[in-house]
């Protein structure tokens, strides 16, 4: 079994900021199992639970949603950001054989404040990447406002993770004025993962940015399991559905290659839940130097170790050659980031 596991996405809320946090919650109902999840924002619960896998088993630590953006508006979201970022570094260098990297969160509400906490955080903090939600607030990711923050990304050749959000108050029916059983996060935030990876690739921001690494939550959400309907039955058939919109042309001026192959190039993790089935599915869509070791940790039954356990086994069940496991447990994400492989 291969020895190091960098778990590439897994939550945190770093104590000063779960604080702050914990001030700024105006629906505190509505966050009831982040207070809940000792693992989230107690450091020393989350050491317990990492030493069941041993020496080999490190997080990159990215900030637990609910965005910065929802919790504080332009004013306040840049000094939360800060916080966020400079908990996150203190984290890392308290315990960097735990906490190789952290990822960089960004005040997404405010564009020209999310670039300058970009830079201070990767260039003097040492963040390794920045990660953005599907939508800001409501807003697009294809919005031109934020085509700054994904050009800074690409011209630095860092990745940028990309975490769905949507909450109870997005109806399933226009009847409705909130999603009925959890509706809005067990089918909502794939949806909003294939929604955002979709505008991305039909504005031409995927095009634009060919080498861009955007590292998708959850294994690519529903674009792997519905590869025939993106193929054959949207690629290929774009405007033919829809009256008095050119899409047939915009997509030719913007993407000389087939939309389906821009859906490729994104990276993406094996946060699934333990699916074997799902797992399979997204190695065989993204191919093995595109899925990284993720786990979702600590959002699980068990509070933290439940879907690391799960998600080695499911791993450690495929049919892959060691350097293939290789790859996806550690060396994926270190190209990545640049980091060297120096082992645990």
């Amino acid at each position: 079994m291969t020895a190091r596991k960098l778990d590439a996405y897994s939550h945190i809320l770093p104590a000063p900021y779960f604080a702050r946090m914990r001030e700024l919650a105006v629906d505190r109902g509505a966050l009831k199992r982040w207070f809940d999840l000792s693992a989230l924002h107690d450091l020393d619960a989350r050491l317990r639970m990492m030493d069941e896998f041993g020496d080999g088993y490190q997080q990159v630590l990215t900030l637990s949603s609910p965005p910065v953006e929802l919790l504080a508006g332009p004013s306040r979201s840049p000094a939360l950001a800060r916080l966020a970022n400079t908990s996150m570094q203190e984290l890392c260098a308290r315990h960097p054989d735990r906490f190789p990297a952290f990822v960089a969160a960004l005040p997404m509400n405010d564009p020209d404040a999310a670039l300058v906490e970009l830079a201070f955080a990767i260039d003097d903090l040492g963040a390794r990447g920045v990660q953005v939600f599907t939508n800001v607030n409501g807003r697009p990711l294809d919005d031109p406002a934020f085509r700054a923050v994904f050009a800074e990304m690409a011209a630095r050749d860092l990745p940028v993770w990309m975490h769905p959000t949507r909450s109870a108050a997005f109806a399933d029916y226009a009847t409705e004025d909130t999603s009925a059983y959890e509706i809005w996060w067990a089918l909502g935030w794939p949806y909003e993962t294939s929604v955002a990876m979709a505008r991305l690739v039909f504005s031409g921001l995927i095009e634009r940015h060919p080498d861009i690494k955007i590292i998708t939550h959850h294994l690519g959400a529903m674009i792997p399991y519905l590869e025939g309907r993106i193929g054959l039955g949207w690629s290929d058939q774009l405007g033919s559905r829809t009256a008095g919109e050119e899409y047939e042309r915009l997509c030719r001026e913007r993407l000389p290659k087939r939309p389906l192959d821009y859906f490729r190039r994104f990276y993406a993790d094996t946060a699934l839940s333990g699916s074997a089935i799902g797992t399979r599915c997204g190695l065989d869509f993204f191919g093995t130097e595109h899925v990284l070791f993720g786990t979702d940790c600590p959002f699980d039954p068990e509070g933290g170790p439940l879907y690391v356990r799960e998600t080695i086994r499911v791993i450690e069940a495929l049919d892959l050659t060691e350097t293939a496991r290789d790859q996806i447990y550690h060396r994926n994400i270190l190209r990545l980031m640049r980091l060297p492989d120096e082992g645990v």
